[in-house]
This record gives structure tokens, sequence and C-alpha cells, in this order.
């Protein structure tokens, strides 16, 4: 469950809240009404990556095999040197 508090608030109660987002609870700061931070459990945090990763990969997973053909690394980059496509070097 998230909270919205303003960043007065969340600096005059930071012990509190630093309490509570130990309990689970999550906070969304606002500074002249918009927000512009959250407090999250670093558990809450770590879960939310980890679904992303998987969703990732289960996308990746899901994509459709082609079958190119072999190909040379003088082909991969045999555009190299016309204006507007170039390739970029990887190291």
């Amino acid at each position: 469950m998230s909270e919205t508090i303003t960043a007065t608030e969340a600096n005059r109660e930071f012990s509190r809240i630093l309490r509570e987002v130990s309990d689970g609870q999550t906070y969304v700061i606002t500074s002249h009404g918009k927000p512009v931070a959250k407090i999250v459990p670093v558990e809450v945090e770590r879960a939310q990556r980890d679904a992303a990763w998987e969703a990732l990969f289960e996308r990746v997973r899901n994509q459709p095999y082609k079958n190119i053909g072999p190909w040379t690394r003088d082909e991969l980059y045999e555009d190299e040197g016309r204006a507007g496509h170039e390739h970029p070097r990887v190291f």
C-alpha cells in the first residue's frame, strides 16, 4: 500500500516513516503537489526488479526464431562507411 506525503512531512517525520517502510509501507513524496520520490522497502524493490527481469526474459524466449543463414564478420560490417549507415563499434 502506498501513502502520499509532502516533502515537509517526510522531513519532519523521517524516523517514523523509516520504521513504517521497514514494516512494508511505501511512501510517495510530493513537492508542490507533484510526486518527486518514492520510499519503498528493499524487499519490494528487489521483487519488482526480479519481476521486470523475468518479464524481459519471457519476452525474449517468446520471440520467433528466424534463420538468416550463415554470415561473416565482413558481411555484418559491409555498410560501414556509408553516410548514415555507420555501425557502432563493440569492444
